[in-house]
């Protein structure tokens, strides 16, 4: 008897085969009953007119772990065209307690807190699942679009000796007796990595002790993050990580049809050239299109994305937008000057459907700027020497970005809280489950 997945049926029509998983859905109509069984990557239909040949599943409950045997059959009116003839059932994991909401339905509705409380379980519904298979596929494609230039995959310590960026808190711990912290980016070690590699990347978690409960921030989330030599300026950025989008939402339509299908999610088209504007036009424009004067502001609000993001839809019809040139007094201390103009940075923001989804540009590479950048933000030099020690033996031009997994997800989803992309979210009030 040949053991196969849901997905592989179709491959075995008119054959014998045995499938498990666990029991989705149980439904009685007249003289037949259908049993719908689910496993890792969908669900198949059973039906039989013999009740006794499911005896087994007598006094159980949905979720019991089974394996049902039968011949896999065409049939246009089963979910997916197939289903399996004349069953035979062995229960593996009986289970007599419901599950905290019902898996078979088409939603779960419940409030956030009863989904996030209950996650382990309510994970397995096929909606919840294919969030985070989706999430597979972006880190999959990431990876795969970066192996193709020549990238190499690093992974950098998360316990470290000192802060990475100003002006975000830092989860403090005791690491032997002497105070380290959990680290907010892998941003110091991936700029010493292309001393090493010259292209590099890493899929991994980040930290932020920052107090904020809203509906796009959480304290540990996937960081996509990319850093790499011998650029021009933060324009090169921007140009890589225009193919990394193209890369992902690429692959997505290719291999997760299904799931985005199941979630109604409609994927991007990423332009050719994904369109631009400074930060201080951005801010312009706002003032003379919605009469709201955040000129002088050090940073973009949320409402200011959203509007920025109308915008690009209206005039290039696009769904991404970049902000360049941040003022340096809201970079870090690494961050590359405009040489043109000294107070705006070298760097970005990339805007997905109103929403930052992207930070990154041009980092400093040369040792006596980074001594003065440091004396500027009033930073003593002593906790950075093993990162600046790079720098004295020289570095090249480089800059990176950095995706938020979650966030990513949230918006291509249309999902109302990024908890909702979040495999078992870390926020202000949650460190179960």
């Amino acid at each position: 008897m040949t053991a196969i997945r849901t997905v592989e049926a179709a491959e075995y029509v008119g054959e014998e085969v045995e499938v498990r998983g666990w029991l989705h859905n149980v439904r009685r109509l007249g003289g037949v009953t259908f049993v719908f069984l689910r496993d890792g990557w969908g669900t198949l239909q059973a039906v039989t007119e013999d009740s006794a040949a499911l005896a087994p599943l007598d006094g159980l409950a949905l979720e019991s772990v089974v394996a049902i045997r039968g011949r896999v059959t065409a049939n246009p009116q089963a979910p997916g065209g197939l289903e399996l003839q004349a069953p035979a059932v062995t229960v593996i994991t009986p289970v007599t307690d419901a599950p905290p909401l019902p898996l078979h339905k088409r939603q779960l509705n419940a409030a956030l807190p009863t989904l996030l409380d209950h996650a382990v379980v309510l994970n397995r519904h096929p909606a919840r699942r294919a969030v985070f298979r989706l999430a597979a596929g972006t880190m999959a494609a990431f990876r795969a679009t970066l192996n193709a230039r020549a990238f190499t995959e690093v992974q950098t310590p998360k316990i470290v000796a000192s802060a990475t960026e100003s002006g975000a808190n830092v989860f403090t711990l005791d690491y032997f007796g002497r105070p380290a912290y959990l680290a907010q980016s892998p941003q110091f070690y991936k700029q010493i990595m292309v001393g090493v590699f010259q292209r590099v990347y890493e899929v991994a978690p980040v930290f932020r002790a920052e107090p904020h409960d809203t509906i796009r921030h959480i304290n540990e989330y996937v960081s996509l993050d990319v850093e790499f030599g011998f650029i021009d300026n933060h324009f090169t950025v921007m140009g890589l990580l225009r193919e990394v989008m193209a890369g992902i939402f690429g692959h997505l339509s290719e291999a997760y049809a299904a799931e985005l299908a199941l979630l109604e999610a409609a994927l991007p088209v990423v332009p050719a050239e994904i369109p631009h504007i400074h930060f201080a036009e951005a801010q312009e424009m706002i003032f003379q299109r919605h009469g709201v004067d955040v000129r002088g502001e050090p940073d973009l609000s949320p409402q200011d994305e959203r509007w920025l993001g109308e915008w690009a839809r209206q005039e290039h019809g696009s769904d991404f937008l970049f902000v360049t040139g941040y003022p340096m007094v809201k970079r870090p201390f690494y961050t590359h000057p405009d040489p043109a103009r000294p107070a705006y940075s070298n760097s970005f923001d990339l805007l997905f459907r109103g929403t930052e989804l992207v930070t990154g540009g041009q980092r400093l590479h040369r040792y006596d700027d980074y001594l003065a950048a440091l004396a500027r933000a009033g930073y003593p030099t002593a906790p950075f020497e093993t990162y600046l020690e790079v720098f004295r033996h020289g570095m090249p031009p480089h800059g990176g970005f950095a995706i938020g997994l979650e966030r990513l997800l949230m918006q291509l989803l249309a999902l109302p809280n990024v908890r909702l992309a979040t495999l078992f979210p870390r926020d202000l009030n949650r460190v179960t489950p």
